[in-house]
């Protein structure tokens, strides 16, 4: 709507990841160093972290964006609470990998295959493991696994794990130090500055043929962006959206501080009712003010309520599996007592 109306190609603002959109502030290409830097070792497990929203996947779909297909091969899996056969099981489908039917070792044993066949073919395979957070200790143990296979005393794989700030935590427990020991390059993906909130917005807008004009955005607007959002770009993303679709509708040529606060405003109330309305009870006391306070406070409420409802709908087609199962299972044995009566 908005985008035909300031006359862009495409939507400047879109949440989901976009290596297209790739900006490159300071500490977004000091990550980018670390990976390259990672990935020319050729071994061992890279570590993102970063807050919700802070351009983790972008970062990482822009870095192999620029590697040569011809000699990489890469997936990618987005991780829920995983157990150990599972993350195997999901490496290995993203992989395109056929493993229907196999136990643990037929899966482990079909991945191998697969990762030498492609070094036989002067390839290296690469997985990228989103929200690595989730991952349960076995699951992260498979994978330090999978790291051990070799080929001509060469690593057949190399692992990405993106994960939000908690997962440093998680690797400082005792029984992951062999996983700790195969990291060979961490980074953790900060915000963005005053100045460079500025730059990203602009550097959107140009990607979709915006001629500053139109909208015109006052320096008051980008530093109200920043404020609202903490530098974190999804946060940026999303406020956005909505500055600029408010500014269609009431078709302004200009946006200054005061529409942004006022936009701003509304979302992080909408987004505070809806969150209280779902958590009723269960939110405690002062939530709702740091939620209209923090920006990271309330980027991760939103992503912990989307995870939650993601839970949730995977329980309920788990369920209707069962239920399903069971009912055909107690139809057959009906009608094996039914023709033997």
């Amino acid at each position: 709507m908005y985008a035909n109306f300031f006359g862009f190609h495409d939507l400047p603002f879109q949440l989901t990841p976009d290596h297209r959109f790739f900006f490159g502030s300071s500490t977004h290409n000091k990550a980018l160093a670390h990976l390259t830097f990672g990935i020319s070792q050729g071994e061992g497990f890279i570590v993102v972290t970063g807050e919700v929203g802070a351009g983790k996947t972008t970062l990482l779909g822009h870095l192999l964006s620029t590697l040569d297909e011809d000699q990489y091969v890469a997936s990618s899996l987005v991780t829920s609470q995983l157990q150990g056969d599972d993350v195997l099981r999901l490496a290995a489908i993203n992989f395109g990998i056929d493993c229907d039917g196999l136990d643990k070792a037929g899966v482990i044993q079909r991945i191998e295959d697969f990762l030498v066949e492609r070094h036989d073919e002067g390839k290296r395979c690469l997985l990228m493991v989103d929200e690595a957070q989730n991952l349960s200790v076995a699951a992260l143990e498979e994978l330090r696994m999978l790291s051990n296979l070799q080929a001509d005393h060469k690593p057949l794989l190399q692992s990405f794990l993106l994960a939000q700030p908690q997962f440093k935590a998680i690797l400082a427990r005792p029984d992951l130090e062999q996983l700790r020991q195969r990291v060979i390059a961490a980074y953790h993906l900060g915000p963005l500055n005053r100045e460079e909130t500025k730059e990203y917005v602009c550097h959107r807008l140009h990607a979709v043929g915006w001629d500053e004009t139109n909208p015109g955005l006052t320096d008051g607007a980008f530093v109200e962006i920043f404020e609202a959002t903490g530098g974190i770009p999804r946060l940026i993303n999303n406020l956005c959206s909505r500055v600029l679709l408010y500014a269609c509708l009431e078709e302004m040529e200009k946006v200054n501080a005061d529409t942004v606060r006022s936009v701003a405003e509304d979302q992080k109330r909408e987004t505070a009712e809806v969150l209280v309305e779902g958590a009723g009870d269960a939110l405690p006391v002062g939530a709702e003010a740091e939620m209209q306070s923090s920006p990271a406070a309330l980027a991760a409420l939103q992503a912990e309520n989307l995870r939650l409802q993601r839970d949730v709908n995977e329980l309920t087609q788990r369920l209707n599996k069962l239920e399903g199962a069971i009912s055909h299972g107690l139809k057959s044995v009906l009608e094996y007592f039914s023709g033997n009566s």
